[in-house]
């Protein structure tokens, strides 16, 4: 597997998305997989508010589904979920933006499948997937990696259940969230600074059964798990969740 990744301008709130895919994807193929971070959508779509505006707890409140009151916030940050992903601070960001909140984009998936619609067309091309990312923690573990908010053109979940082992016995409950491993490679590419690399271009990725239309509703809700079926299902559960 091959990620390339693309460096751009500096992507501003009046810069038209359409115009950006024509001038910094211009070499794709079928099978190739595009990856754009999360944020230039945000910024595109105006998705900023001032810090002179507004306290950030406040509007972590606002944008967040549920938020877990502690009394201890060591890196002042809400741990929160918002649309079924446990994330920060209902994932608003500060970082390579000036005097502003960015926070997440509005229709995700929308998004991703007009972007999936519109290469295909314009690259003549019949089976290309698109991820939209971002930076994601994980519990337990210092540093960043990546995670899909929103997908389209292949199936994101590569089964192994009832497939042989090393040993021949098959194998049980494993299933490969091929979404949040393509998003932590192009996430590990673009960077957290001044890199300035907001797309990948992810080449011959195993394990991708590509579709010729967009995901299903039921589709896009097998990817979360529920609170009470996940496995830190007791851990989650005995948090003291406020819903906003």
């Amino acid at each position: 597997m091959l990620v390339k990744g693309i460096k751009t301008q500096r992507i501003e709130v009046n810069d038209c998305l359409e115009q950006i895919l024509d001038q910094y994807i211009q070499e794709i193929v079928d099978e190739d997989i595009v990856a754009i971070t999360s944020k230039i959508i945000s910024i595109i779509q105006g998705r900023l508010v001032s810090k002179d505006s507004i306290c950030k707890n406040l509007l972590i409140k606002q944008e967040a589904d549920l938020v877990l009151e502690t009394d201890r916030n060591p890196y002042d940050l809400y741990l929160t979920i918002k649309n079924g992903i446990l994330i920060p601070s209902a994932g608003i960001d500060e970082s390579n933006v000036h005097g502003v909140y960015v926070l997440y984009p509005e229709n995700i998936q929308k998004t991703v499948i007009w972007i999936w619609e519109y290469l295909k067309k314009r690259h003549n091309l019949k089976k290309i997937g698109v991820v939209i990312t971002d930076s994601h923690t994980t519990i337990m573990r210092r540093g960043v990696t990546g995670i899909t908010l929103g997908w389209c053109g292949f199936i994101p979940i590569y089964s192994y259940i009832d497939k042989p082992d090393l040993y021949n016995s098959p194998l049980r409950v494993t299933q490969v969230n091929i979404l949040d491993a393509l998003a932590t490679s192009a996430v590990f590419v673009m960077g957290e600074g001044n890199e300035q690399t907001p797309i990948a271009i992810i080449k011959d990725a195993p394990k991708i059964y590509f579709l010729d239309r967009p995901p299903t509703i039921e589709e896009e809700k097998n990817i979360l798990i529920p609170m009470d079926e996940d496995l830190y299902s007791p851990l989650l559960r005995a948090a003291k969740w406020h819903i906003v």
